[in-house]
């Protein structure tokens, strides 16, 4: 069976947020399984996208994206 393909992305973050992603997924984890840092961005994005679609928290979102460093705009 051919292996799924996945998109790839890279971003720059810094070590601030690199720090909140491994408290995050180390808090996420059990004994019986451990989390990914890669796990913890694709539900922060699916979390996201989500509550975007139902219409919520799209001013706090906007809020945060205005209060940080632009480092690389898409």
């Amino acid at each position: 069976m051919p292996k799924k393909e996945r998109k790839r992305l890279q971003v720059v973050i810094s070590e601030e947020q690199d720090a909140l992603l491994t408290r995050t997924a180390y808090e996420l984890s059990s004994p019986e399984r451990l989390i990914s840092k890669s796990e913890v961005v694709r539900l922060a994005i699916e979390k996201i996208a989500r509550e975007l679609g139902e219409g919520e928290h799209i001013d706090e979102y906007r809020a945060l994206l205005d209060d940080s460093p632009e480092e690389d705009e898409a």
